[in-house]
């Protein structure tokens, strides 16, 4: 008769194996997490220190900028409407700043969940917003070049109705970046914000096609056209000198548009496409989620700095705006001057 004898495990060889799965199946979850989220403190700190070196610059110059447009610039200036509502847009971003930067440095925010989603709106507001006004420019300034008599008769109160019908369509619009958030704590807000899913992948591509192609390609093809056509313009032959002046002075304010909007909103639509796709379980592989998810806040910040770079659109290209600033700049010197002249008088 043939008898099996099985081999009894030791056990404490048993924990052993179990142990050493435990170890390696956490470290596959520390390596899953590594590879795709970035730390918070990372992303802390980048957003306080891209905030807290915008504030500033973009405080005053946006400041300045609207008090110059509203007060001195001529009524001869047809971008005036536009340029206006484009400084509005930056200093309403720029005024939510500070809340911002208190949230980045702290890891805390006690200003509850109705200003946490107000100040994540108006980051959008204000770049979708300063993309259609940099479009409207360009479109305007090369239209108005094309056709100068039509723009002879071209009415200030269009412009204001256009103004109007973008930030309705632009406030609309920007409603579901606050609305696809969500948070489980009071304490949290902006990025640590989490992402609700969309429904199905098709579905999800869809939606942020459209939304791509409405909210950037279509302002992309039209800015890098009117560019485009208007530096052509300028190498007809036969021009007369006054036209020239007019065709470059158009090419700048239309060549600053497309450089602004090349430097802030490109890098960032480009990857907030696969950002969705990575937050809606399109993109799966582990390397390609840790570059997108790490590329992202650097693309963000990068789109904040249009605060900054659209008062550049009103100084050098418009010779109103220069004048205005140097006429106040040198008044102010005079003051000065004038001011320290009678306290030395008066000494003597």
């Amino acid at each position: 008769m043939r008898v099996n004898i099985s081999k009894e495990v030791p056990l404490s060889s048993h924990f052993a194996s179990n142990g050493s799965a435990a170890v390696l199946l956490l470290q596959s979850i520390s390596a899953t997490d590594n590879c795709t989220e970035p730390r918070k403190e990372f992303q802390h700190s980048l957003y306080a220190a891209t905030y807290t070196i915008v504030f500033i610059p973009g405080l005053l110059t946006n400041s300045m900028a609207l008090w110059i447009l509203c007060r001195f610039i001529s009524k001869q200036n047809k971008n005036i409407i536009f340029m206006v509502n484009l400084a509005t847009a930056d200093l309403i971003q720029v005024l939510s700043l500070p809340l911002r930067i208190y949230y980045y440095i702290n890891y805390k925010w006690p200003f509850g969940t109705f200003l946490c989603q107000l100040c994540f709106y108006l980051k959008y507001l204000n770049m979708y917003a300063s993309i259609c006004f940099l479009t409207c420019i360009s479109v305007q300034r090369y239209l108005f070049l094309l056709h100068p008599f039509r723009a002879k008769g071209w009415k200030r109160r269009y412009d204001v109705a256009i103004c109007v019908a973008v930030w309705i369509f632009v406030g609309a619009a920007c409603l579901p970046f606050p609305l696809m958030r969500s948070s489980n704590s009071n304490d949290t807000c902006f990025t640590d914000l989490g992402v609700k899913k969309i429904g199905s992948h098709v579905s999800s591509v869809l939606l942020v096609l459209v939304a791509e192609i409405v909210g950037f390609l279509t302002p992309l093809i039209t800015i890098v056209y009117c560019t485009w056509k208007t530096k052509a313009s300028l190498q007809e032959c036969h021009i007369p000198l006054q036209n020239t002046t007019e065709k470059q002075k158009a090419l700048r304010m239309v060549a600053t548009c497309a450089i602004v909007f090349f430097v802030c909103f490109t890098p960032y639509h480009i990857v907030f496409f696969f950002f969705m796709m990575v937050k809606e379980d399109v993109i799966r592989d582990c390397g390609a989620r840790w570059f997108i998810l790490h590329l992202h806040p650097f693309c963000l910040s990068l789109a904040s700095l249009n605060c900054c770079l659209d008062p550049i659109l009103y100084f050098f290209t418009t010779s109103e705006f220069k004048g205005q600033v140097s006429r106040h700049s040198s008044l102010a010197i005079r003051s000065r001057l004038m001011s320290r002249e009678s306290a030395s008088s008066v000494k003597e």
